[in-house]
C-alpha cells in the first residue's frame, strides 16, 4: 500500500513539474551560426530560423543614393572589424532601396573583409520581444545586425519602449556584438498627430515632445532617402537594364520608363526595378517565341 502511495505522489510531483514548464515557455533553441549567413527571429519558438536565400540584389545595382550608401557600409564595415559603430535609422520616402541598400551592404561588408557578420531580421510585431533575444545573442561567436523593416509605431503602442531600453537604456545595455539598423518612412518613427496630442495634453509640453524623440535619438545614424529625380530614375533603368542585357534602345527604354512611372504616381527605385522585370520578361518572351 505504502508503495501504491508513493508511485502515486511522484506521479503527481511529475504532472506538476511539466506544468510548470510548459507554463514557463519554450526554452531559447540553440543557433548554429555556420548554418547561414541570415536569420529572422521566431519568438514563439525562441529561435532564428536560418535563411538559406536571402533576398537581395547586388550594391552596385542600387543607384541614387551613393552618399547614404557609403555612410552605411563604412560604418558596417567597422563594425565587422570589431570597432565601434552606430545604431542606423534609415528613413525617407517610399521604394528607394532602403531595405535594399541594408541587405546589400551586408553582403558586401561580408564578402570583402571575410568576417562573421551575420544579419538577423526582426518584425515589427516582435520588436517588444528584444528583451528575449539580446540574451541569446550577447555570447554569439559572430558579429550582429538587428534589422527591423518599416519601423513605425501608432498611438496606443507602447513597444517603442522596450526598443529604447534595448538599444541604449537598459542596465545591461547592448551587447557589443550587436547593432541595430532600422528602416522608417518617418523620421521620428512616431507619427506627427500623436506627438501633437502628447504634447497639447501635457502639463510640460515640451517634456512629452522629448519623450517621443529620445526614441530616434537611440540611433547614431540617421541617414535620409529623398524623393527620386527624373535624372536618378533613368541612371536606375540603365544600370537595371545593363544587368539584364535588355537589347531595347536606350531612348526607346526611357520613354517607357518614364511612362511606366507616370502611371505608378512616382518614381522611386522600386518602380524602376519593376519596370525592368516587366521589360525582362516582355524581352525574352518575345525571343523564345521567334
Amino acid at each position: 500500500m505504502a508503495g501504491k502511495k508513493l508511485n502515486a505522489l511522484i506521479e503527481e510531483v511529475r504532472r506538476l513539474a511539466d506544468a510548470v514548464e510548459r507554463l514557463s515557455g519554450p526554452k531559447p533553441v540553440e543557433t548554429d551560426w555556420d548554418t547561414a549567413d541570415c536569420f529572422i527571429w521566431t519568438p514563439a519558438r525562441l529561435e532564428l530560423t536560418p535563411v538559406t536565400r536571402p533576398n537581395r540584389i547586388a550594391l552596385s545595382l542600387i543607384r541614387g543614393v551613393d552618399h547614404v550608401r557609403d555612410i552605411l557600409k563604412e560604418n558596417t564595415q567597422r563594425f565587422a572589424e570589431g570597432f565601434a559603430a552606430n545604431n542606423v535609422l534609415l528613413w525617407g520616402a517610399r521604394g528607394m532601396g532602403k531595405s535594399s541598400l541594408v541587405k546589400s551592404v551586408h553582403a558586401d561588408v561580408q564578402s570583402a573583409t571575410g568576417a562573421a557578420l551575420k544579419l538577423v531580421e526582426v518584425h515589427r510585431e516582435d520588436i517588444d520581444t528584444l528583451p528575449d533575444l539580446l540574451p541569446m545573442l550577447r555570447d554569439a561567436p559572430c558579429r550582429i545586425i538587428l534589422f527591423c523593416d518599416d519601423l513605425s509605431f501608432d498611438h496606443d503602442d507602447t513597444s517603442y519602449k522596450s526598443l529604447k531600453a534595448a538599444l541604449d537604456g537598459g542596465i545591461e545595455g547592448r551587447p557589443e556584438n550587436v547593432v541595430f539598423y532600422a528602416t522608417s518612412n518617418r523620421r521620428h518613427l512616431l507619427p506627427r498627430h500623436m506627438m501633437e496630442n502628447e504634447q497639447s495634453t501635457a502639463i510640460n509640453p515640451s517634456e512629452a515632445v522629448e519623450e517621443k524623440v529620445s526614441l530616434s535619438d537611440r540611433f547614431g545614424l540617421w541617414l535620409g532617402f529623398h524623393k527620386c529625380s527624373q535624372e536618378d530614375y533613368l541612371q536606375m533603368i540603365d544600370s537595371y537594364a545593363a544587368y539584364f542585357d535588355l537589347t531595347t534602345g536606350r531612348e526607346a527604354l526611357h520613354a517607357q520608363a518614364l511612362e511606366w512611372a507616370t502611371t505608378r504616381g512616382s518614381r522611386s527605385g522600386r518602380v524602376a526595378w519593376q519596370f525592368i522585370q516587366n521589360a525582362a520578361g516582355e524581352e525574352r518572351k518575345s525571343l523564345e517565341s521567334r
